[in-house]
């Protein structure tokens, strides 16, 4: 999958959000080194702080599915005129995918018109994860 359809998945996911509160819509899109993807959005609740970003739920997805590595590349998506980074709590929920295959994945933080493409460790540099506990 090239880095465009993985970007189109994410902002197809972000159609599908439930985001009454903030009206702020996001898709997340992860490819694993199979060619696979799955894809989340950002789901509010009225408790505020239940609310699940589109990130975290993807990464529940595929884990949920048996996935444990091998995850290479994210694109993230949201309303704005600037490209979107994951949040600090998804930064780490995507690393504790990421080091269970060993993997520095490539976040594409997507805007509308523009790609910031950023490493996993550049976003969250030394990382606590799986290895920290060893």
């Amino acid at each position: 999958m090239t880095d465009q359809k993985l970007i189109a998945a994410a902002r197809e996911a972000a159609r599908h959000s439930y985001s009454p509160y903030s009206n702020f819509a996001v898709g997340a899109a992860l490819r694993f080194a199979d060619g696979s993807v799955v894809t989340g959005t950002n789901i509010e609740n009225a408790s505020y702080g239940l609310a699940l970003c589109a990130e975290a739920v993807a990464v529940s997805k595929a884990m949920s599915e048996g996935v444990r590595g091998g995850l290479v590349a994210v694109a993230v998506t949201g309303p704005g005129s600037e490209p979107i980074t994951p949040c600090g709590r998804c930064r780490q929920v995507l690393n504790e995918l990421a080091q269970l295959g060993g993997t520095d994945p490539e976040i594409l933080c997507v805007g509308p018109d523009a790609v910031t493409r950023l490493r996993l460790s550049d976003l969250l540099p030394h990382a606590f994860g799986p290895a920290s506990l060893a």
